[in-house]
């Protein structure tokens, strides 16, 4: 057995903590920056408004409501990625706060 002690052992799960957290908001802040400019979600948006254009012009109501449809599914799932990227960020954050709490209050644990 290695013989680690209660300390050393807390202080490996807190820089862990400290990790994840990182890795977390890291992952987020990612997710958020490829999805807000991301190249395929602007080409299909462009796209589809000339698709709704051209229906428009040439009186097709099917086209036009199949390009809003479309519209309003490209609309869900940049809201969809970018809640999932500010989830990861505020929870990363907690981990964060959590570890350096623990860090800063090392030294109460070990009088337990």
């Amino acid at each position: 057995m290695i013989g680690l002690d209660y300390i050393e052992i807390l202080f490996i799960m807190d820089s862990l903590l400290f990790l994840l957290g990182t890795l977390m908001v890291m992952t987020g802040l990612i997710i958020l920056t490829k999805k807000a400019i991301g190249k395929e979600v602007q080409s299909l948006a462009v796209t589809t408004s000339k698709l709704a254009q051209k229906g428009i012009a040439d009186d097709i109501a099917g086209l036009v409501g199949n390009a809003s449809a479309l519209m309003n599914a490209l609309q869900d799932m940049v809201k969809t990625a970018t809640g999932i990227g500010v989830f990861l960020v505020l929870i990363g954050g907690v981990f964060i706060t959590g570890s350096l709490w623990i860090f800063v209050n090392i030294d109460k644990f070990s009088q337990i």
